[in-house]
């Protein structure tokens, strides 16, 4: 019953009222009566796997968070497809190669009541732009950012950019206020987003709170607010669902999906994909041959079926179904390094094989995947902590191997922008440290192209050149588990691209 708070807004006769009190009153009672109903305010509550890591900046995996929570917005939004949409630029247009012209939209302020204008969107692309460490979205080009009279922003590039507009869409790429920006460079994004939703409190790795914007330039938020609880645990997360305690819990495990049945888990294709990383700088792994006998003792097959139950796609490459062109483009990998024999395997010293358990088949995949590798003659350790206690080791080379989950399709809509971020020699994500002319070459060559059916093809040899080097052994292509009560629960977000969760449609009914 979302009538009575709409009317809550509205002056009206003292009879008409009385009614309107009634009956929220009476879907209130109802609703309280229920076992884990959220109540007649209509909260929302939410689980997320993923605690923050930075304190909620946006120039790392927290705005993707920020994103999902409906807080931030980019000046641009991704459609379906991939394909920009107006977001807080109401229109844009292309000035050569290397220039870009947005019309900011008029009449938006933020959170904290300030106006958007140029002057504002220039200033937040260009503290990204100067972030340390850099956002991703940002690994694989120079921009800048300025304001030419309230309205108009030109964002130039110092190379061309055809990706520009998608790119815009990133979370990392959100346009705030001046009052978010701190001393030290540090970026506070409570209050002063423009999004339906505003993040007003942040308890650490336990939760958070966020409230409706009544300011919002869009249609207004179904819910009055929505109450986060950060769940690394799975099972958890899904007793949390199965009680009621929560309305809304992500990523839930392959385990906790049969128990839980059809109309509270719900299932789509992504555009993630599982690989063993393994380190090309030092160590064990910085032989290619001893690259290549990781890689030919790897049965992803067993991984589908057995870890994931059948709800995961044995991985074809690097990109998977959640990008449905790649298939068809595929090429061999070529240049591999010939794998070197088990006696030659059982001389070296021990590996250290590390994963995170926020997603809680990644720890299970390690351990089937240490056995693979020692079936083969390598001596396996095992690291398994929660992602933020591993991301800096991990970014740093400390670890031989790593399991991992990437979304191949997170920072532009298109695989380029992975490809740099993930492997080339100055990618800000580059866990396997691969540092290699060839793939270098061939994914600026992907970069370059507008067009695109010559774009996806030219990433397609690519990811035959990274693959080629055994950089990095695809496991398998995940299917994303939402859970919530279709009975109860509306508006929820299943995006593949994983940006968008809660929406200011999302609501109890």
């Amino acid at each position: 019953m979302s009538t009575p708070r709409r009317l809550r807004r509205t002056a009206l006769p003292l009879a008409t009222a009385v009614l309107v009190v009634s009956a929220a009153t009476a879907c209130t009672s109802s609703a309280d009566s229920g076992s884990g109903d959220t109540g007649g305010d209509r909260r929302l509550k939410v689980a997320l796997a993923f605690p923050p890591a930075q304190a909620m900046s946006p120039y790392g995996d927290d705005a993707v968070i920020l994103s999902r929570l409906a807080v931030v917005e980019g000046l641009t939004r991704l459609d379906r497809n991939g394909e920009a949409q107006p977001a807080l630029a109401a229109s844009w247009k292309r000035d050569g190669d290397r220039a870009w012209v947005f019309t900011v939209r008029r009449d938006t302020v933020f959170q904290d009541g300030t106006k958007l204008d140029a002057a504002a969107a220039a200033r937040s692309l260009t503290a990204a732009r100067k972030a340390s460490p850099k956002p991703r979205v940002l690994s694989d080009i120079t921009l800048t950012a300025t304001a030419e009279g309230a309205d108009t922003v030109r964002i130039t590039t110092k190379d061309p950019d055809p990706l520009l507009p998608q790119r815009l869409a990133n979370p990392s790429l959100s346009i705030l206020a001046a009052a978010a920006y701190r001393d030290g460079g540090t970026v506070d994004p409570a209050g002063h987003a423009t999004g339906p939703f505003t993040l007003t409190d942040v308890n650490g790795a336990v939760g958070a709170t966020l409230e409706r914007n009544d300011a919002y330039w869009g249609a207004e938020a179904e819910a009055p607010g929505v109450d986060v609880k950060f769940v690394a645990d799975g099972t958890a997360r899904a007793n949390a669902l199965r009680t009621k305690d929560v309305d809304i819990a992500e990523y839930i495990p392959v385990s906790q999906a049969s128990l839980l049945g059809d109309g509270l888990v719900h299932a789509f294709p992504s555009a993630r994909t599982n690989g063993l990383s393994l380190n090309t700088r030092r160590g064990v792994f910085a032989d290619p041959a001893m690259r290549a006998a990781a890689r030919e003792s790897i049965d992803a097959g067993a991984l589908a079926d057995g870890v994931y139950e059948g709800r995961a796609d044995t991985a074809g490459g690097l990109l998977g179904p959640g990008v449905p062109w790649a298939a068809k483009l595929r090429t061999a990998p070529a240049g591999r390094a010939k794998a070197a024999a088990p006696a030659e395997v059982r001389k070296t010293p021990p590996i250290v094989l590390a994963t995170y358990t926020n997603r809680p088949e990644l720890p299970e995949a390690a351990t089937v995947v240490q056995q693979q590798l020692e079936k083969r003659g390598f001596t396996v350790k095992q690291v398994v902590r929660d992602y933020a206690q591993l991301e800096a080791d991990a970014l740093a080379g400390k670890y031989d191997a790593f399991i991992q989950a990437r979304n191949t399709l997170l920072d532009t809509a298109d695989p380029v922008s992975y490809l740099a971020s993930d492997f080339t020699c100055d990618g800000s994500f580059n866990i396997s440290q691969l540092c290699a002319k060839p793939v270098d070459a061939a994914i600026d060559k992907a970069a370059s192209l507008a067009g695109t059916d010559a774009r996806h093809r030219a990433e397609m040899a690519a990811e035959a050149a990274i693959l080629g080097t055994d950089a990095l052994v695809p496991l398998v292509h995940e299917r994303f588990v939402q859970g919530y009560d279709e009975t109860r629960v509306e508006g929820v977000a299943l995006d593949p691209m994983e940006r968008t969760l809660i929406t200011a449609d999302t609501r109890v009914g």
